[in-house]
Protein backbone atom coordinates (compact mmCIF):
# COMPACT_ATOMS: atom_id res chain seq x y z
CA UNK A 1 0.00 0.00 0.00
CA UNK A 2 3.07 2.60 0.93
CA UNK A 3 4.33 1.91 -2.50
CA UNK A 4 1.53 2.13 -4.45
CA UNK A 5 0.38 5.18 -2.32
CA UNK A 6 4.03 6.76 -3.31
CA UNK A 7 3.41 6.15 -6.85
CA UNK A 8 0.35 8.03 -7.21
CA UNK A 9 2.06 10.42 -5.39
CA UNK A 10 4.52 11.15 -7.65
CA UNK A 11 2.02 10.51 -10.90
CA UNK A 12 0.10 13.83 -9.28
CA UNK A 13 2.98 16.05 -9.18
CA UNK A 14 4.16 14.78 -12.87
CA UNK A 15 0.95 15.44 -14.15
CA UNK A 16 0.85 18.91 -12.46
CA UNK A 17 4.54 20.03 -13.52
CA UNK A 18 3.36 18.26 -17.39
CA UNK A 19 0.15 20.48 -17.55
CA UNK A 20 2.28 23.31 -16.83
CA UNK A 21 4.91 22.19 -18.99
CA UNK A 22 2.22 21.93 -21.94
CA UNK A 23 0.92 25.36 -21.12
CA UNK A 24 4.37 26.64 -21.46
CA UNK A 25 5.05 25.29 -24.78
CA UNK A 26 1.41 26.07 -26.62
CA UNK A 27 1.43 29.35 -26.00
CA UNK A 28 2.36 30.65 -22.46
CA UNK A 29 6.08 32.81 -21.79
CA UNK A 30 9.04 31.02 -21.99
CA UNK A 31 11.08 31.20 -19.10
CA UNK A 32 13.47 33.04 -20.70
CA UNK A 33 13.97 35.13 -24.36
CA UNK A 34 14.87 33.49 -27.11
CA UNK A 35 18.45 33.35 -27.81
CA UNK A 36 20.56 32.08 -30.52
CA UNK A 37 20.98 28.29 -30.80
CA UNK A 38 24.68 28.06 -29.44
CA UNK A 39 25.67 26.11 -26.93
CA UNK A 40 26.89 28.39 -24.76
CA UNK A 41 23.28 29.46 -24.07
CA UNK A 42 20.99 27.70 -21.53
CA UNK A 43 18.48 26.69 -23.73
CA UNK A 44 20.56 24.04 -25.25
CA UNK A 45 22.67 22.87 -22.25
CA UNK A 46 20.93 23.31 -18.65
CA UNK A 47 22.80 22.19 -15.32
CA UNK A 48 20.41 19.22 -15.03
CA UNK A 49 20.68 17.84 -18.27
CA UNK A 50 22.33 14.33 -18.33
CA UNK A 51 26.29 14.28 -20.35
CA UNK A 52 27.91 11.77 -21.70
CA UNK A 53 31.64 12.80 -22.40
CA UNK A 54 34.17 15.61 -21.65
CA UNK A 55 32.40 18.96 -20.74
CA UNK A 56 35.55 20.47 -22.66
CA UNK A 57 34.85 18.33 -25.98
CA UNK A 58 35.19 20.37 -29.16
CA UNK A 59 31.68 18.91 -30.61
CA UNK A 60 28.70 19.45 -28.50
CA UNK A 61 25.92 17.22 -29.50
CA UNK A 62 22.10 18.38 -27.67
CA UNK A 63 19.61 15.93 -28.77
CA UNK A 64 16.00 16.31 -27.88
CA UNK A 65 14.66 12.74 -27.14
CA UNK A 66 11.83 11.37 -25.99
CA UNK A 67 11.93 7.69 -24.57
CA UNK A 68 8.69 6.35 -25.63
CA UNK A 69 9.47 7.88 -29.28
CA UNK A 70 10.15 4.72 -31.69
CA UNK A 71 12.96 6.84 -33.83
CA UNK A 72 14.60 8.15 -30.89
CA UNK A 73 14.88 4.05 -30.26
CA UNK A 74 15.92 3.49 -33.57
CA UNK A 75 18.37 6.37 -33.70
CA UNK A 76 20.54 6.05 -30.38
CA UNK A 77 22.71 3.41 -31.45
CA UNK A 78 23.83 5.48 -34.77
CA UNK A 79 24.73 8.12 -32.18
CA UNK A 80 26.26 5.93 -29.87
CA UNK A 81 28.34 5.13 -33.35
CA UNK A 82 29.39 8.74 -34.15
CA UNK A 83 30.24 9.06 -30.61
CA UNK A 84 32.95 6.18 -30.27
CA UNK A 85 34.27 7.03 -33.81
CA UNK A 86 35.58 10.37 -31.85
CA UNK A 87 35.24 9.21 -27.93
CA UNK A 88 37.57 12.53 -26.77
CA UNK A 89 36.16 14.97 -28.88
CA UNK A 90 32.65 15.13 -28.55
CA UNK A 91 30.24 15.36 -25.74
CA UNK A 92 26.66 14.07 -25.71
CA UNK A 93 24.07 15.66 -23.92
CA UNK A 94 20.24 14.65 -23.58
CA UNK A 95 17.40 16.98 -23.26
CA UNK A 96 13.73 16.07 -22.70
CA UNK A 97 10.91 16.13 -25.25
CA UNK A 98 8.28 13.82 -23.87
CA UNK A 99 5.32 14.51 -26.26
CA UNK A 100 3.86 10.85 -26.13
CA UNK A 101 1.18 10.70 -24.17
CA UNK A 102 2.71 9.23 -20.57
CA UNK A 103 6.26 9.83 -21.80
CA UNK A 104 6.71 12.39 -18.92
CA UNK A 105 6.38 9.66 -15.98
CA UNK A 106 9.06 7.85 -17.76
CA UNK A 107 11.42 10.61 -18.08
CA UNK A 108 10.67 11.23 -14.51
CA UNK A 109 11.90 7.72 -14.12
CA UNK A 110 15.09 8.30 -15.66
CA UNK A 111 15.90 11.68 -13.78
CA UNK A 112 15.80 9.73 -10.57
CA UNK A 113 18.21 7.25 -11.49
CA UNK A 114 20.41 10.02 -12.34
CA UNK A 115 20.97 10.28 -8.39
CA UNK A 116 22.38 6.86 -8.09
CA UNK A 117 24.50 7.14 -11.44
CA UNK A 118 22.28 4.79 -13.41
CA UNK A 119 21.00 7.19 -16.11
CA UNK A 120 22.87 5.84 -18.90
CA UNK A 121 22.60 2.12 -18.78
CA UNK A 122 18.71 2.87 -17.39
CA UNK A 123 18.27 4.96 -20.71
CA UNK A 124 19.12 2.16 -22.86
CA UNK A 125 17.32 -0.76 -21.29
CA UNK A 126 14.51 1.15 -21.91
CA UNK A 127 15.46 1.99 -25.31
CA UNK A 128 15.92 -1.37 -26.07
CA UNK A 129 12.94 -2.56 -24.33
CA UNK A 130 10.43 0.51 -25.51
CA UNK A 131 7.98 -2.22 -27.38
CA UNK A 132 7.38 -3.50 -23.91
CA UNK A 133 5.94 -0.56 -22.22
CA UNK A 134 5.11 1.86 -25.09
CA UNK A 135 2.08 0.57 -27.18
CA UNK A 136 0.08 3.07 -30.02
CA UNK A 137 2.08 5.90 -28.96
CA UNK A 138 1.32 5.85 -25.19
CA UNK A 139 4.07 5.22 -22.63
CA UNK A 140 3.09 2.96 -19.65
CA UNK A 141 5.79 3.85 -17.10
CA UNK A 142 4.22 1.30 -14.98
CA UNK A 143 5.83 -1.32 -16.99
CA UNK A 144 9.42 0.21 -17.47
CA UNK A 145 10.05 -0.78 -14.03
CA UNK A 146 10.91 -4.76 -14.72
CA UNK A 147 13.42 -3.44 -17.47
CA UNK A 148 15.27 -1.49 -14.62
CA UNK A 149 16.29 -4.87 -12.67
CA UNK A 150 19.42 -5.97 -12.49
CA UNK A 151 21.23 -2.17 -12.92
CA UNK A 152 22.00 -2.11 -9.10
CA UNK A 153 19.32 0.39 -8.70
CA UNK A 154 17.30 0.78 -5.65
CA UNK A 155 14.13 0.97 -7.54
CA UNK A 156 12.08 2.04 -4.32
CA UNK A 157 14.49 5.18 -4.08
CA UNK A 158 13.69 5.76 -7.65
CA UNK A 159 9.95 5.88 -7.43
CA UNK A 160 10.34 8.60 -4.12
CA UNK A 161 12.67 10.74 -5.92
CA UNK A 162 10.34 10.88 -9.37
CA UNK A 163 8.30 13.09 -7.59
CA UNK A 164 10.67 15.52 -6.41
CA UNK A 165 9.10 18.99 -7.47
CA UNK A 166 13.21 18.91 -8.83
CA UNK A 167 12.49 16.46 -11.66
CA UNK A 168 9.42 18.15 -12.22
CA UNK A 169 10.59 21.67 -13.01
CA UNK A 170 13.71 20.08 -14.85
CA UNK A 171 10.70 18.19 -17.26
CA UNK A 172 8.55 21.77 -17.74
CA UNK A 173 12.13 23.39 -18.05
CA UNK A 174 12.84 21.12 -21.28
CA UNK A 175 10.00 21.41 -23.02
CA UNK A 176 10.27 25.26 -22.28
CA UNK A 177 13.46 25.18 -24.00
CA UNK A 178 11.87 22.79 -26.77
CA UNK A 179 9.41 25.19 -27.47
CA UNK A 180 12.07 28.51 -27.71
CA UNK A 181 14.15 26.17 -30.22
CA UNK A 182 11.41 25.50 -32.52
CA UNK A 183 11.87 21.40 -31.43
CA UNK A 184 7.79 19.92 -32.57
CA UNK A 185 9.54 16.36 -33.15
CA UNK A 186 11.72 13.52 -31.57
CA UNK A 187 15.18 13.32 -31.90
CA UNK A 188 16.17 16.37 -33.08
CA UNK A 189 20.04 17.70 -32.89
CA UNK A 190 22.00 20.62 -32.39
CA UNK A 191 26.06 19.89 -33.31
CA UNK A 192 27.89 22.93 -31.74
CA UNK A 193 24.74 25.12 -31.61
CA UNK A 194 23.72 24.58 -35.53
CA UNK A 195 20.05 22.68 -35.67
CA UNK A 196 20.22 18.95 -38.04
CA UNK A 197 17.91 20.18 -40.55
CA UNK A 198 17.74 16.95 -42.64
CA UNK A 199 17.37 14.24 -40.57
CA UNK A 200 19.66 11.22 -40.63
CA UNK A 201 22.68 9.09 -39.83
CA UNK A 202 24.64 10.39 -43.17
CA UNK A 203 23.58 14.16 -42.15
CA UNK A 204 24.33 14.13 -38.71
CA UNK A 205 27.87 12.44 -39.32
CA UNK A 206 28.54 14.95 -41.67
CA UNK A 207 27.50 17.86 -39.35
CA UNK A 208 29.52 16.02 -36.98
CA UNK A 209 32.55 15.59 -38.86
CA UNK A 210 32.70 19.29 -39.99
CA UNK A 211 32.39 20.46 -36.23
CA UNK A 212 35.43 18.28 -35.81
CA UNK A 213 37.27 19.31 -38.40
CA UNK A 214 36.55 23.14 -37.78
CA UNK A 215 39.52 25.31 -36.57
Amino acid sequence: MKQKALFVAAAAVLLGAFVVAAWIYKGGETPEPVQPADPVYSQLIRMHSPTLGKPDAKVQLVEFIDPACEACAGFYPLVKKIIAANPDEIRLVMRYAPFHKGSSAVVAVLEATKKQDKFWPALEALLATQSDWTQHHTANVGRVWKHLEGLGLDLEQVRNDMASPQIARAVAQDLADAKALGINKTPSFFVNGQLLTIFGYEPLKALVEQALAAP
